[in-house]
């Protein structure tokens, strides 16, 4: 039996261009985790997140495509991983209604976001909420959305961020605890609807300087953008600040930009070398051209591939419909059973209220049913009424089961044929087994009924 994969679930902010610090605290690490075996990993691009910070439509446009292609010219692989655009997701601002409907305002209240805009205010002797958009009051459950939506077992975050993790599971428990038997009924599955995300901090996360010393950061406008021009790149190391100690004098590592910013790009072996010439009195001219060269070796290769990518960007569109065409196979068949659990849900579905005549021809119609098994292989069923049809085999994620169902709706029928012994297939591939008593034409007859009815 395999182990289902652990999902991971990485959103990436499009205000401003990236610079050395997001590759190497970010970027770098998180592409090189999304190779791990056993992983399942979601990058996307948090463009409904950019709008809390950034009104400027050029900005945000623009940002996109160059972190797009930053991601992919880094080595991300859209094959490996699902790589989407939060906005191409429309499940993401459905399910962030729903959770905004359970969400308790005294916990927003307390988002650390929030609460510095209303201290800011409120020190400067101005109406505590002067300039706090509804956005930036949401901001947590729009995250806890984006996070829920996908079932992610662990978020990687800096310390500042774990206050968002930590509401997305009172979020998520609260609908839990409101729905879940709702859900259960209506969907026939197990456990509970939402997956309660765990926060996952990298204390070796590298938090790099930038050109006066402090963290780089656009807030500090100290940054050097990953991908600058040779000549531009070669400007600003050597702008970076340093202390007046001359040739020949030695001096300390700790603290020093230069050398924190080498260690970054360099070997272990190449880093002891640094350490040793500061010792020695490296002039700082001489370690500044040492980092260039180490910066440049790296990331020259990159800034070729992302070049071509930023040329191209119906190649990047491509790629990112893919994404998230790959995403909603998971989010589309969550929020289907989750509209239903609010009562959302079809006509077609049997309800309390109805009269018995419409209860009786509800119950006629065949539909689809998913649900996890305790060896945690995801499962469906087609049923019409309280009879089972076609009972399917077990996947390793709902994504798969999704596809299925999808194809069957869409027209699969025809490609159905029943194998003596072994079961009902899709093309080729096995995907469930008969009821006893129930031919595969009778699949065929239910199926053209869904598509009647939708």
């Amino acid at each position: 039996m395999s182990q289902r994969p652990v999902r991971v679930l990485t959103g990436i902010t499009t205000t401003g261009t990236p610079h050395l610090g997001n590759y190497a605290g970010a970027i770098r690490p998180a592409i090189a985790a999304s190779r791990a075996k056993g992983v399942e990993s979601f990058f996307f691009l948090a463009d409904y997140h950019a709008l809390i910070k950034a009104d400027d439509p050029d900005r945000v446009a623009r940002s996109r495509l160059e972190i797009a292609a930053t991601w992919l010219a880094c080595g991300l692989d859209p094959a490996r991983v699902t790589f989407y655009r939060q906005s191409d997701i429309p499940e993401i601002p459905q399910l962030c209604w729903l959770l905004t409907c359970v969400a308790a305002k005294g916990l927003l209240n307390r988002a650390h976001a929030y609460k510095a805009a209303v201290d800011k205010n409120t020190a400067a002797g101005e109406d505590p909420d002067a300039g706090v958009t509804a956005g930036l009051y949401m901001y947590p459950v729009l995250m806890a959305a984006d996070i829920l939506a996908f079932g992610a077992h662990r978020v990687p975050v800096g310390r500042d961020q774990i206050q968002h993790i930590e509401m997305a599971r009172d979020i998520g428990q609260r609908f839990n605890h409101l729905y879940g038997e709702s859900w259960r009924r209506v969907t026939g599955a197990t456990g509970e609807p939402l997956v309660l995300p765990e926060a996952q901090i990298d204390e070796n996360v590298a938090t790099l300087p930038g050109l006066d010393g402090r963290k780089m950061s656009k807030s500090y406008d100290n940054t050097i953008p990953l991908f600058a021009p040779p000549a531009e790149l070669k400007r600003l190391v050597m702008s970076i600040v340093t202390d007046s100690r001359a040739p020949g004098e030695p001096k300390d590592t700790k603290g020093s930009a230069v050398f924190q910013l080498y260690q970054a790009f360099a070997t272990a072996e190449q880093t002891e070398e640094m350490r040793h010439a500061f010792a020695e009195g490296i002039g700082w001219g001489d370690a500044k051209q040492r980092l260039l060269a180490r910066i440049e070796e790296q990331v020259a290769p990159l800034r070729e591939q992302y070049a071509q990518l930023i040329a191209r960007p119906a190649q990047l569109e491509e790629i990112l419909q893919e994404g998230a065409r790959k995403a909603r196979d998971i989010t589309v068949p969550l929020l289907d059973g989750l509209q239903r659990a609010v009562g959302l849900g079809t006509f077609a579905a049997p309800r309390a209220a109805a009269a018995p005549k419409a209860r009786a021809a509800a119950a006629k119609l065949p539909q689809f049913k998913q649900y996890r098994e305790a060896d945690g292989r995801f499962h469906f069923k087609l049923v019409q009424g309280d009879r089972l049809l076609l009972q399917g085999v077990g996947f390793d994620s709902p994504r798969e089961a999704g596809q299925v169902i999808a194809r069957l709706k869409s027209g699969g029928a025809a490609e159905l044929r029943h194998v003596a012994d072994v079961g009902v297939h899709l093309g080729e591939t096995l995907i469930g087994h008969l009821a006893e008593g129930v031919a595969v034409e009778e699949i065929v007859e239910a199926l053209s009924r869904l598509v009647e009815e939708a």
